[in-house]
């Protein structure tokens, strides 16, 4: 898988996910797997980018290459200003977003609400590969499959993306009407990788090892994209990357692993947010590692109650305490079904 002048080590690629793909936890997927990793998205307006949160989104600092950061935004100037301000920071690949379905920014004609002006869609392609080019650096693109199922235009804005020059189009595989719900439509994909020469990146629904094989062989995909499959799971970069090479499964990590990989996220969440913010911000991560896991349920209603890092802490090692009782090597499928 290439993106411009980087060759990634493999073609498992993170979603960018507002409010996760923090710099911890993109550098913690990469650690175990992922070839690439795209930031949540940055605002394009220049009044915001001196503010804490756009501050710490632009904060690179010992992240692993490629540096991927998605800006957001309708206006085409204020993009392209967004892109070289983002390179400037660190970022060597600037992502579009067209694909988010939230209604805060579909609301302000940003991600995916540009689907519906095409002529818009074509006019910020233009402005943010010329700007990105005057600091020698790749754009990508994510979008979704239309607005609606009345109106899907993905392959139109694939050809307006090619033509602009861009470097890799990501398509989740549904409208900004169906936002998650139902299946996604992988043979759309499949049509725009047929239909252009850059590099297509499945998205949408992938959430283990076969349907990534899958996804791929159906589609002809480069690549394919995780999202909320890799919350609280990112070893599944690993394991899938192992089975699309082997054909074989690695087996399950074993509890002992999940609670060193948690412990070490958490410490960084409380270095890169600070105690106050840390501490908020890894309640959603410790359940997604914990969710089905013995007495997890009761376990993260009380962690939402904790007020310290320090208390934070010594619940996860008194829950992972008594799942170790269960054996050393106990395996998460174990846990899962003790």
């Amino acid at each position: 898988m290439q993106v411009g002048p980087f060759a990634l080590k493999n073609n498992l690629i993170v979603a960018p996910m507002a409010g996760v793909t923090d710099r911890p936890f993109r550098q913690l997927c990469k650690t175990m797997g992922a070839g690439m990793a795209v930031s949540e998205m940055v605002a394009s307006n220049s009044l915001l980018w001196g503010s804490e949160k756009t501050m710490r989104r632009a904060n690179h600092d010992g992240e692993v290459d490629p540096i991927s950061v998605q800006i957001a935004g309708a206006d085409p100037k204020m993009l392209a200003e967004a892109a070289k301000y983002n390179v400037d920071q660190g970022a060597q690949i600037i992502d579009i977003n067209m694909g988010c379905p939230a209604k805060k920014i579909c609301n302000v004609m940003a991600g995916s609400a540009l689907l519906q002006d095409e002529p818009l869609v074509a006019r910020i392609l233009d402005a943010v590969v010329g700007a990105a080019a005057t600091r020698g650096a790749p754009v990508t693109l994510k979008i979704r499959t239309g607005w609606d199922k009345q109106h899907k235009n993905a392959l139109r804005v694939a050809r307006l993306a090619e033509s602009a020059g861009i470097q890799a189009l990501a398509i989740h595989g549904r409208t900004r009407a169906c936002a998650y719900t139902g299946e996604a439509e992988y043979e759309t994909i499949a049509a725009v990788k047929a239909a252009v020469k850059i590099p297509v990146i499945a998205n949408g629904d992938i959430t283990t090892p076969e349907k990534a094989r899958d996804v791929l062989r159906y589609t002809k995909a480069d690549a394919v994209m995780l999202g909320r499959a890799a919350q609280g799971r990112p070893w599944l970069f690993r394991e899938i990357s192992y089975f699309l090479a082997t054909g074989k499964h690695l087996p399950p990590p074993e509890v002992a692993e999940i609670h060193r990989v948690l412990l070490a996220h958490m410490h960084d969440l409380y270095a890169f947010y600070g105690e106050y913010s840390g501490l908020r911000i890894a309640r959603k991560h410790i359940s997604w590692y914990t969710k089905g896991l013995t007495a997890s349920a009761a376990f993260r209603h009380a962690m939402n109650q904790l007020q310290s890092t320090e208390e934070q802490i010594s619940a996860i090692e008194d829950f992972f305490g008594e799942l170790g009782q269960h054996g050393p090597r106990l395996s998460y499928l174990e846990a899962l079904a003790a």
